[in-house]
């Protein structure tokens, strides 16, 4: 709008009211009361008094009181210059300065007639988006170059892996060949035997059987059989817990004792709450539907806790 010699509808006050600013102000509040009302009534920012008219009002106020704000701040420099300039020089600047309306637009760039002017322009024009488009290509090898050498660094990482896995592999295969040789693996018990590979049980798949074996060896539990022990565990700390903090009060129960147990019973009922999530967890992974659980109750747990207190008690 500014090139194009854009001439504002609105008054001069008016814009300045409406970024509520005064006139004289400098260009940095201008900036931040345009930034703050963009924030404000953008229709990208989210926010509850978002409007798309209202933003393109601000702006166009902003622009308005911009160019003013920029024209005075000029004038007001080329007022105290010439003030200060003798006239010989005065009249040397207003020679080679001639202050043509057509001087003012394509950015200040080229000189001579407007035809050759904006040629000029068109050039610089080109010439700048080359220099955009080589500063873009630049940073992109820049970027690729950073991730090739990265994934070089990863892939000496992986390689030294590897070397040192096969050197430890090589070494217990030399170490068991020295130990063979030595004959320390003559006195084993069931040497000369075949390995017992398969189970008795004929109706058995071979493989499913050793995998299942070798899984077992390993210390390898199923989900939901490690889910059921979590569970359990839980349920008996919790257990211990609220008796624990039972005790803890003693007896009789007064007014301040009781907001404490009526505390510790919301927490108590929070945890079984989250405990029941889990025995729903359980129940859709476990394979066999007479192993499910079923919910705890979290008011039969505090009167069990005080049934147990009672019995310790006595």
């Amino acid at each position: 709008r500014m090139l194009s010699g854009y001439k504002p509808k609105s008054n001069i006050k008016d814009s300045y009211k409406i970024l509520e600013l005064e006139e004289g102000c400098s260009l940095d509040d201008i900036r931040n009361s345009y930034r703050s009302l963009a924030k404000k009534y953008h229709p990208d920012s989210g926010s509850a008094t978002a409007d798309s008219e209202a933003f393109m009002k601000v702006e166009e106020d902003y622009r308005v009181v911009l160019s003013h704000a920029a024209a005075k701040k000029n004038h007001a420099a080329a007022k105290k210059k010439s003030n200060e300039s003798g006239e010989e020089e005065e009249d040397q600047f207003k020679s080679k300065a001639p202050q043509h309306r057509h001087y003012l637009s394509f950015e200040g760039v080229g000189f001579g007639t407007p035809s050759q002017r904006e040629k000029q322009y068109m050039q610089f024009r080109v010439d700048r988006a080359t220099e955009q488009v080589l500063e873009y290509r630049k940073q992109r090898l820049e970027s690729q170059y950073a991730v090739t050498d990265l994934m070089k660094a990863k892939d000496v990482r992986e390689s030294k892996k590897v070397k040192i896995t096969q050197a430890v592999e090589r070494l217990v295969e030399d170490l068991i060949q020295e130990s063979m040789a030595k004959g320390d693996f003559d006195n084993l018990s069931g040497k000369g035997k075949p390995l017992q590979k398969f189970s008795d049980c004929p109706h058995i798949d071979p493989m499913t059987h050793n995998l299942n074996r070798i899984l077992i060896d390993n210390g390898y539990q199923p989900e939901w059989i490690l889910l059921q022990k979590e569970i359990r565990e839980t349920i008996e700390r919790l257990r211990k817990s609220i008796v624990a903090s039972r005790s803890k009060l003693g007896g009789p129960m007064t007014p301040y004792r009781q907001k404490q147990w009526n505390r510790i019973c919301e927490q108590f009922i929070e945890d079984i709450r989250k405990l029941n999530k889990r025995i729903d967890n359980f129940n859709l992974v476990v394979p066999i539907l007479s192993r499910q659980m079923v919910h705890f109750s979290a008011e039969k747990e505090i009167v069990r806790a005080e049934k147990t207190y009672e019995a310790l008690m006595e």
